[in-house]
Parts: C-alpha cells; structure tokens; sequence
C-alpha cells in the first residue's frame, strides 16, 4: 500500500479565499440565504484565486472523459485530485461545501480553458441566452 503525502505549505488553501463564502454557508443553516449570494460569493472566490469564474468557462469545452470523471468525483478523489493540481479544498472543519465547483475550476486550469477568448465567448453565450427570453431588453454584467 502506498501513501500519498503532500506538502501542505506548497498548496494553495482555497479556504482562506473562501472565509465569507464559509461564513455564507454556515447562515444558510439557521436562515434562509440567496443562492444567488452564494453564487456571487462562489465567484469572487474563484476570481480570487483564478482570475476566472465559472460563468467565463463553458461546459462544452470539457469532454466526456472530464464531466465523467467531475460527475464520479468524491470527496476523497477530490481531496487528492486539488493536491496533485496545488491546491487545498480543506478548512478548520473539513471539506469546503464548494469542494466540486473548485474542482471544476482546477480541472479548466488544468486543462488550459481559463483564457480570454473562452470567457469572451462564454459571457456571449450567456448574453445570448438573458436576450432571447421575452421581456428582456438588455445585458448588464458588472465586473
């Protein structure tokens, strides 16, 4: 049997990015929260530590092979698959509640998706889709 060590000072640990949005998580248990606040909470968590969110990547660069092994992912897998990538989906008291939205996002680095032209073309997806609703006149994104 083999043992996988890692040196946890090399890794990035998200958690210390994602103190509100723990914080988040943790109100959600005594009151209802927003999930749009988690979302935008998530977000800035990702801009931090990546410079890109989940909107600025679509899903359809990824292949089959990625959103298996993302759909099959647990939290042990996940644990061992962001060290070897870097990274530390841990905090004082366990795995961060995003731990698979992070993984998502390290697989996209990972995978070289976290470029100008895929968020361009993402955020136009998404523009696209807000503008073919009925009633809709416009688009603002804040950045």
């Amino acid at each position: 049997m083999s043992t996988i060590a890692f040196d946890q000072f090399a890794l990035t640990r998200i958690a210390d990015f994602a103190r509100s949005l723990s914080r988040l998580h943790q109100a959600a248990r005594r009151q209802r929260i927003d999930d749009d606040q988690i979302d935008r909470e998530f977000n800035a968590v990702c801009q931090s530590v990546w410079g890109y969110t989940i909107d600025d990547i679509s899903d359809e660069l990824f292949s089959a092979e990625d959103h298996l092994f993302l759909d099959t992912l647990d939290e042990a897998h996940a644990r061992i698959f962001a060290a070897e990538q870097g990274f530390d989906l841990v905090d004082d008291h366990g795995m961060l509640m995003d731990w698979w939205g992070f993984c998502w996002m390290i697989l996209a680095e990972k995978r070289g998706l976290l470029t100008p032209e895929n968020r361009a073309a993402a955020r136009a997806a998404i523009e696209e889709r807000y503008l073919a609703a009925p009633n809709v006149i416009g688009v603002i994104i804040g950045r």
